[in-house]
């Protein structure tokens, strides 16, 4: 591939900037601030430049997304220097201007990372610390990630995130030692400890929460198969041997969108969520109680910012843009739920689905033989207790078809 051709009078220059401010910035990075003709950045860190900076100094617009790309058309021909904290290419500035300014020349200078200091500090080695920003995500993102991870980093939102992050994980009886690293690089660094039962007390906005499971809790694994029994459900479940199987045939995988028809509990939408961070699911259920343990169980994962939750299938699929893989797990037979599923599917994409009775597996070999594909019979038996003694107990069989979507309708048809 020929790289791509930009426009000269198009560049930006993105500096990051340390704790300490400009005195420890090197040549390079001084040189484009002397010949800026506009410098952005927030306030605060305007607020630091000097008088002998003569370049415009502009702030950020609230809400910022929307503005980018406005702003940025009218310093065409202007040299342009954009001020970060630490590396601008690490939950920084710098990674939202490569996404929103398509064709722009962009050159980095970059300083420490806030994970790179915290890791500093608490002695952990950078590349197997996993980091997630309450900037970009959630608080309810924690509770998977800290449950996943023996060491990590949270980059704060403000003063009262590390509060906030004990808070839910005590909630859901993680223990764990919570250090607090405020104001990295600067002059007025602390460290507080505690623990999720007793907080550190913070009063700085810029924090790094280091999160270390206490050696009692158990990593949870991201493998699918998770117990029955660590949904809320009322019966009408994929049980976890057929779960895990049926994951494993979706094969979710980073930027992928998941219809989840018939999602009951949820379980096999939230099962791809823990696999596959990058993953998002859209899930459809008619059934109001079911929606509403759906929604807790969704919660109580800590995925509920990567799932969306529509009413019955098909009447909502409007309402959702197209998947890449479509799971039926429910509500098979009932008219048009297939053909509108098909339809939605992108070309080149999967569906998998499950039947157990005997009118949806009449359906699923119709289906296989009209649209190809593969058609598996998944028998789980599990002990049973007789007496004094024990017996394998099967569960009812259930027919899985996995069918990718070509160019073409049908094979047979």
């Amino acid at each position: 591939m020929q790289p791509m051709a930009r426009d000269p009078q198009q560049c930006i220059t993105i500096v990051g900037l340390p704790a300490a401010g400009f005195a420890e910035l090197g040549d390079s990075a001084l040189d484009a601030l002397r010949q800026a003709d506009v410098i952005i950045g927030s306030w605060r860190q305007l607020n630091l430049l000097d008088d002998s900076h003569t370049a415009e100094k502009r702030p950020w617009p609230s809400p910022l997304r929307p503005a980018i790309v406005p702003m940025f058309e009218q310093l065409t021909h202007k040299k342009v220097v954009v001020l970060g904290s630490g590396d601008p290419m690490f939950h920084g500035i710098g990674t939202t201007l490569h996404r929103e300014l398509q064709g722009w020349e962009m050159h980095v200078i970059p300083h420490a990372s806030s994970a790179s200091l915290a890791c500093a500090r608490m002695g952990w080695a950078v590349e197997h610390t996993p980091v997630l920003s309450l900037t970009t995500e959630p608080l309810e993102a924690v509770l998977l990630f800290a449950r996943q991870h023996r060491r990590s980093l949270v980059l704060g939102r403000d003063e009262s995130s590390p509060l906030k992050i004990c808070q839910l994980l005590a909630h859901h009886g993680i223990e764990a030692r919570i250090s607090v690293l405020s104001d990295l690089g600067s002059q007025d660094e602390q460290h507080q400890h505690g623990t999720t039962l007793i907080p550190p007390k913070v009063e700085s906005s810029l924090n790094v929460i280091a999160i270390e499971l206490a050696p009692s809790m158990r990593l949870e694994s991201k493998a699918p198969g998770r117990p029955d029994d660590t949904f809320q459900h009322d019966g009408q479940i994929s049980k976890r041997h057929v779960r895990a199987l049926s994951v494993a045939a979706i094969a979710p995988s980073a930027g992928q969108r998941l219809w989840d028809v018939g999602a009951g509990s949820g379980s096999i939408g939230i099962e791809c969520l823990r696999l596959e961070p990058e993953c998002r699911v859209v899930a459809f259920e008619a059934n109001e109680r079911r929606s509403e343990m759906l929604k807790a169980n969704a919660a109580a994962f800590g995925v509920s910012h990567r799932l969306t939750l529509l009413g019955s299938a098909p009447e909502s699929f409007e309402q959702a843009p197209s998947p890449d893989v479509v799971f039926i797990g429910g509500g098979l037979t009932q008219a048009e739920v297939f053909d509108a599923s098909w339809r939605a599917l992108k070309p080149g994409g999967r569906l998998v689905a499950n039947g157990v009775t005997n009118e949806s597996m009449s359906m699923l070999v119709e289906l296989q033989h009209r649209y190809g594909g593969e058609l598996h019979t998944i028998q789980i038996a599990t002990q049973h207790h007789i007496g004094r003694f024990s017996a394998q107990k099967p569960a009812l069989p259930v027919m899985q078809w996995v069918v990718e979507k070509a160019n073409v309708e049908g094979v047979n048809s």
